[in-house]
């Protein structure tokens, strides 16, 4: 009797090729490592469905988080930042420049113009820690300047959200180091005229924005677990060899220590803000 046998055959299953997987689809949040839809993410404003973790947001994603829709007018959009001092380095200043508006879509570090907050009208601005760490140069410092008088001269409510870790922008030395007194000038004249700024700050906001600008809102809301400061904790604790209190420059320790007014949750930052605006002086027209 005669057997046969038949040779097994074997499939080899074919690899997937990861090219095929658009990237972006999941983010890992930072706080609590959990692996999030980025569109459902981005849907919930770049906040943790999970731990409320605060993702870092550009300029225009800042604004249209709290501009009623469609209602964001951009000011001042094509002013660029100049070289004088012919900055040389690993990279050029220009270089610099120009590597971050490609990444960006920005001309600059900050964002201003008008809009409605549930139909209340408000010039708002933005800055953008993508582009130069959100640093303030020449340009920033003259836009701000500019929507500060702005709101002054149309007597509205002035709005800033600051999220600038790179301080003065060193590129342009003393340029740069004059506009936290521009600034900072121009909030004097507004104030004294009975103007409302209402200054919001983000992760982070540290050196010349923070003691400029962003300290000097008449109401300084922050956003959770923010950094926010002059010089960063570990240069501090480098310099004075000494452990700092536990959550030094977090928005909570700086609402418990009388820096910043209240702490506001992204979802909740538009609708208080407009009541904001009602509580305050009514020499402001609403």
């Amino acid at each position: 009797m005669a057997f046969f046998t038949k040779k097994p055959i074997f499939f080899k299953k074919k690899k997937k090729d990861v090219s095929d997987v658009p990237s972006g689809l999941w983010t890992k949040c930072p706080e609590c490592g959990e692996l999030l839809y980025s569109k459902a993410l981005n849907d919930n404003l770049k906040v943790c469905m999970k731990c409320d973790y605060h993702f870092r947001m550009g300029a225009h994603e800042r604004i249209n988080s709290v501009a009623d829709k469609g209602s964001f007018k951009e000011m001042y959009k094509n002013m660029v930042s100049g070289d004088p001092l012919k900055f040389k380095g690993p990279s050029d200043y220009p270089t610099k420049i120009q590597r971050d508006q490609k990444n960006t879509g920005l001309k600059d570090a900050v964002v201003v113009g008008e809009c409605f907050v549930n139909n209340v009208k408000v010039a708002l601005g933005a800055t953008d820690s993508r582009f130069i760490m959100g640093s303030m140069g020449s340009v920033v410092g003259e836009k701000i300047t500019r929507l500060i008088e702005f709101a002054d001269k149309e007597n509205i409510p002035l709005v800033i959200i600051s999220g600038s870790g790179g301080g003065a922008r060193m590129y342009e030395g003393l340029f740069s180091l004059m506009q936290m007194a521009k600034t900072s000038a121009a909030l004097n004249r507004l104030n004294k005229n009975g103007g409302v700024f209402i200054s919001v700050l983000t992760n982070p906001t540290m050196a010349g924005v923070m003691a400029s600008f962003a300290s000097l809102g008449d109401l300084i809301i922050a956003e959770p677990k923010a950094l926010i400061g002059f010089t960063g904790p570990r240069v501090i604790r480098q310099t004075i060899k000494q452990d700092l209190p536990e959550g030094f420059q977090s928005s909570e320790f700086l609402v418990k220590h009388g820096l910043i007014d209240m702490i506001v949750h992204r979802s909740d930052l538009k609708n208080d803000l407009s009541k904001l605006f009602g509580y305050m002086k009514k020499s402001v027209k609403l």
